[in-house]
């Protein structure tokens, strides 16, 4: 398959597939905690549908005294923005519906960005949804650290990627961490 909607609905539905064989696998991100690079403020993410579920992860990350923000479309076409967040605390659609903190919730910029995807390959290439959302906020942030985060089973053997798309520094799954080289 080379071409990316058919590849992305191929990875959607293998991913709902995984989401259903280990409903344990997104608490065992947490396991891997101490693998992950140093970096404060974190981004971590809320997910949505059979994206891999960062709760107990971001709870570690907390634990460990690290501050954590997550992603904010203001406008569909722009970087996202990061604003604080603690667990536990209200949440509301922002401008694509995805769930985020309240508008007087303080701007950060993370040094680390976790981000969901629906495939990735040893080299560090992701695909995502297609929004480019992320890629363009990378694009805005060169000098954060891009980590993915996905089920093992979401690992493709090389993906095509096109200039706008820009590489993750490493990918953690429920097996563990992986640096990209």
């Amino acid at each position: 398959m080379t071409d990316k909607a058919e590849i992305r609905a191929s990875m959607r539905a293998q991913r709902k597939r995984l989401a259903g064989l280990d409903p344990m696998a997104a608490s065992r991100l947490a396991e891997h905690v101490e693998a992950l690079p140093p970096g404060d403020p974190v981004a971590v993410y809320r997910a949505i549908g059979s994206e891999i579920d960062m709760d107990a992860l971001s709870l570690a990350l907390a634990r460990q005294g690290r501050d954590l923000c997550l992603p904010v479309v203001i406008q569909p076409d722009e970087a996202m923005i990061f604003r604080r967040w603690t667990p536990g605390e209200p949440l509301e659609p922002d401008a694509i519906g995805v769930p985020a903190p309240l508008p007087l919730a303080e701007v950060l910029s993370p040094a680390l960005i976790l981000t969901p995807m629906l495939a990735f390959d040893a080299a560090g290439g992701r695909l995502g949804q297609g929004g480019g959302y992320y890629d363009r906020t990378f694009a805005a942030l060169p000098e954060a650290l891009r980590i993915g985060v996905a089920y093992a089973g979401q690992q493709v053997e090389g993906l095509s990627l096109e200039s706008h798309d820009v590489r993750l520094h490493g990918v953690l799954t429920e097996v563990g961490y992986m640096a990209v080289p």
